[in-house]
């Protein structure tokens, strides 16, 4: 029988274990040294947490990929999340959504599932839209980043040598686009609509990346966006 001292430190645990989950989504990937100076815990206290997460299944260790030259030593291992780990975001309903959309493939074909997907997007399209369009040409992948997360995807930007990175830490429907591929697809071509660029998906987290990763090419200032034709008429 657990006693209240029992309680109280595996409530405590379990708080830093949220706060871990939050820093990985938001990251993506981190080491147990970043996490220990971000959440403010000893190193000896985040690796037992890292530990305990790595046998339930949480997270898992990923290859390190360094950006610049290698020092002497091995690189120190990083954690993301796992599959199950992405549940902790709002991925609620995922077996019922996966389910009614394998009965619509059964029931209508797979084009029913292509035009479900363009649907999703569009809506997707519509909710950013106006943030994006109230930003200078400079700022929109920045504005498009801020109102995703604001739609549940915990999106930044990052500065490449070849443009700009749109990372999306959070799929609010990982479990459901790992088996139909075609809403990351419709989500790619809405991010390019948005945006008025080409852009190029490289990473998803439905594909088993640590995120969702767009990059969006350097090019001369864009001009404003026109309201989208798609979005017109639909519902606020």
């Amino acid at each position: 029988m657990k006693n209240d001292h029992d309680v109280s430190a595996g409530t405590a645990d379990g708080r830093t274990r949220d706060r871990v989950v939050r820093r990985l989504l938001e990251g993506g990937s981190a080491t147990a040294a970043e996490l220990s100076r971000q959440l403010g815990v000893s190193p000896a206290g985040i690796r037992r947490h890292l530990d305990a997460m790595v046998s339930d299944g949480s997270i898992s260790p990923i290859e390190s990929r360094p950006h610049g030259p290698r020092g002497r030593g091995r690189p120190a291992r990083r954690y993301a999340l796992t599959e199950a780990g992405h549940q902790a975001g709002p991925s609620a309903y995922s077996d019922l959504a996966a389910g009614a959309l394998r009965f619509l493939a059964e029931v209508a074909g797979p084009s029913a599932i292509s035009e479900f997907a363009d649907s999703r997007a569009v809506d997707l399209e519509r909710r950013v839209r106006s943030a994006v369009v109230a930003a200078s040409p400079q700022e929109r992948p920045a504005a498009l980043a801020e109102a995703m997360t604001a739609a549940g995807y915990t999106a930044s930007v990052s500065e490449l040598p070849t443009g700009l990175q749109i990372c999306q830490h959070h799929c609010p429907v990982q479990f459901v686009a790992e088996r139909f591929p075609a809403l990351c697809d419709a989500e790619t071509a809405a991010l390019a609509r948005v945006l008025d660029t080409h852009v190029q998906r490289l990473a998803t987290i439905a594909h088993g990346d640590g995120v969702c990763t767009t990059h969006v090419p350097a090019g001369p200032p864009q001009e404003p966006l026109p309201p989208s034709p798609s979005s017109e008429g639909s519902a606020p």
